[in-house]
This record gives structure tokens, C-alpha cells and sequence, in this order.
């Protein structure tokens, strides 16, 4: 295969340190002590990145095993669920709540408008009977960005268990998961982290744990049951099934890489997100999620009129090598995306990006206002 500039939304290009740690000689992840501790330390890694005490778990399947598993583990026939639906993912959860017999009471808002405490008010004062709450933090299809910072802890305080799925953002936008109150929030490797994808991980706070320990009902299936690991591995020190050890293993390189970043991780991904939209703004796009709503990890803008969306990407593709996502469902053949994310949020890939997007669009003869710059040149004005 050739050489490509990845820069989607996920995956995102992987670094040589994460490469050369999925290529260590595997183990037996049953029977190896070693291991065991190996796991204890990623855990305990991810717990730090998500700023959290509570349990820690990675599970084998890309990031919507995360979703669907927190919504086997706690939703039972008849519970209420709401969900904020700005979006494919927040609709997707009410998909998943129903597929496990719950009530979703959905919050709908335009793809670009962020969910506000004053709609979580709304949808509560009539179901005060709701028990949990299902919440997207970057709706990557669309590149908005929910305050859960806000939304969380008033669902805390109305003793609402929460579940946010955060599997864009963690890595790159920072996440105070104690703090804010979350019971559940769910990441995925391939995104901000630039591991592969296969793994998804999620934290469980006590109050959840109880919610789940005290069903009424059985937990359908096995794959998804949360409650196994807490049964298994944290009291028996037995994994449910066997473990993917190179994928563990690169997954754990990418979080050290996290880590060693501190606080830089956060301030490089707002600083290259800003430097993507105010280029796009002044070549005469139009960035589609409400100003100060938009994500520091993903830029979805409104694909300019006369061009089509699958005829562009794959010619980007094809001549120039580089591959950007267009969107799915009302979005569909209306954004472009752009992942900044991880690896991806570097300031030579995006000029490198950039370079190559602007000779595309002059193939297709849209020309950009960019007062005789080219657009990899006022992005780099823009840093």
C-alpha cells in the first residue's frame, strides 16, 4: 500500500514508539503474572489520563463496545434512560437502550447546537423518573463538543447516573471525569490516542457498580458483561477471556506517550484545532458547528456547492494520497472532517495537508479567498 497522510477522524496515524511496542513477543495474558501487573499498570495509567480513582477496564472490540457494554451492564427492561441526541452517537445510545429494554427520553437539538442544563431541566421536569443519562462528548460526525463540564455534575446532583462517551476526545481535550461526576465515561484507541483500533476502555464509579450488582434482572449476554470483571478480575484475578496482547501492548505505549505530554497534549490540540478553522474560515468556508461549540480534535465544515462529496475525497485521495471523511446520516455529502486528533495534531501534517487539499480544490476549480496566500501559508500564520 502507498504512503498516506491519515488525517480522518479516527484512526489516526500510529507514532514508531506504538509500532514497535505492538511488535514485542506476546505472552500467554492467562497465565503470566507478569501480565497481570502489565494490565494493573495501564489501567492505573488511563485512570490518571481520565483524571479518576475509580475502576478502570479495558475491553477486546473497538470503541462502541464500550457503548453498547455500559448499556447491557446497567440498563434493565423499563428504565428510563435520557438521552442527549445532538447527534449520531447520542441516537445511537437510545438505539441501544431499547436493544436492552429501556425507556430512552430523547433530548433532540440540530446537529450544531450543544444540549444545555436548561434542556436537561426541561426533559427531567417531565420524567423525574429517569435513572440514567446518556451523553456524547464530541459528536465526531459533526464536530461539536457537548459541555459536559456543566451537564454532568447537575445530572450528579439529581443522582442521575451518567454514561459519556468520550471516545474523541480523551487525549485531547482534557476530561476531569471525578470531578465533574461521571459514572461512566468510554474511550477508544484509535482516536486521540493513536493506538490502533481494537480496545475500548472505560471507568466505573461505585455508584454505578452498585446500580449494576443490584439488578433485577440478569445481564443479557457475556461479551458485554461488565459485571464479570468485577466478579473475575478484580476478586479472582481472572480475565474473562483471553486478552489481545499486542494490542494491549501498543495501547499502553500510546497512553505513556499521553502522559509524558501533560499538559502540552491539550494546549497543542486547541492550538492546532483554532489554527484549522480560522484557515477554513478566511479560504471561505464555513465551519458547521456553532461558534464555541466546535471541537479541538475534529473540524467538520459545509462542503462548498458544485462539488461532490465522494468524487472530491476519493480524487484527494487517488492523486495526492491523502484521505479526509465526508459524514453519515443528515450529514451525509454536506461536511468535510478533518481529524486533528493524536498524532494527527502536529503542525507539519496539517501544513503538509493543507498543501495538498488547495491543489485538489483547484482540479475541481473552487478557488479559495486567500488574497493570493496559499492555504498551507495562512495556516501557519495562524499557529
Amino acid at each position: 500500500m502507498k504512503d498516506i497522510l491519515l488525517m480522518t477522524p479516527g484512526p489516526t496515524y500510529v507514532s514508531e514508539r506504538v509500532r514497535q511496542a505492538i511488535s514485542k513477543p506476546i505472552t500467554n495474558p492467562d497465565l503470566d503474572e507478569e501480565f497481570f501487573a502489565f494490565y494493573d499498570d495501564l489501567c492505573f495509567k488511563l485512570g490518571k489520563l481520565l483524571n479518576t480513582k475509580e475502576d478502570v477496564l479495558v475491553l477486546c472490540g473497538e470503541g462502541i463496545l464500550g457503548l453498547e457494554a455500559s448499556v447491557a451492564s446497567l440498563v434493565e427492561p423499563g428504565d428510563k434512560v435520557l438521552c442527549v441526541a445532538n447527534g449520531v452517537f447520542g441516537e445511537g445510545f437510545g438505539d441501544f437502550v431499547e436493544m436492552y429494554g429501556g425507556v430512552p427520553v430523547y433530548i433532540n437539538k440540530e446537529y450544531n447546537e450543544p444540549v444545555t442544563i436548561k434542556d436537561l431541566e426541561n426533559a427531567l421536569n417531565k420524567n423525574p423518573d429517569v435513572k440514567i443519562a446518556t451523553v456524547v462528548h464530541c459528536e465526531t460526525p459533526a464536530g461539536l463538543i457537548n459541555p459536559i463540564e456543566e451537564l454532568c455534575p447537575y445530572l450528579h446532583e439529581r443522582e442521575i447516573i451518567t454514561i459519556v462517551d468520550a471516545v474523541s476526545s480523551i487525549g485531547g481535550i482534557r476530561i476531569n471525569t471525578d470531578e465533574w461526576g461521571i459514572d461512566v465515561i468510554l474511550g477508544g484507541s484509535q482516536k486521540c490516542l493513536s493506538a490502533p483500533p481494537g480496545l475500548s476502555f472505560l471507568s466505573v464509579s461505585k455508584k454505578a457498580w452498585e446500580k449494576i450488582k443490584n439488578r433485577k434482572t440478569p445481564i443479557r449476554g457475556y461479551y458485554l458483561n461488565l459485571l464479570l470483571w468485577q466478579e473475575m478480575w478484580k476478586e479472582k484475578r481472572i480475565f474473562p477471556y483471553t486478552q489481545p496482547v499486542s494490542d494491549i501492548y501498543g495501547l499502553s505505549e500510546a497512553v505513556k506517550i499521553a502522559l509524558e505530554d501533560g499538559e502540552d497534549i491539550y494546549r497543542r490540540h486547541k492550538k492546532i484545532g483554532k489554527a484549522v478553522r480560522e484557515t477554513l474560515k478566511q479560504a471561505g468556508f464555513q465551519i458547521y458547528p456553532l461558534e464555541g461549540f466546535e471541537s479541538d480534535t475534529v473540524t467538520a465544515f459545509n462542503i462548498p456547492e458544485g462539488i461532490d462529496d465522494v468524487r472530491f475525497r476519493r480524487h484527494l485521495f487517488e492523486k495526492y494520497g491523502v484521505m479526509i471523511a465526508g459524514s453519515w446520516g443528515k450529514l451525509s455529502g454536506r461536511v468535510w472532517r478533518i481529524g486533528h486528533m493524536g498524532e494527527n495534531a502536529r503542525d507539519d501534517r496539517v501544513f503538509k495537508f493543507f498543501a495538498e487539499f488547495q491543489k485538489a480544490l483547484q482540479d475541481f476549480h473552487w478557488d479559495i479567498n486567500g488574497n493570493g496566500k496559499k492555504l498551507s501559508e495562512i495556516f501557519a500564520g495562524n499557529l
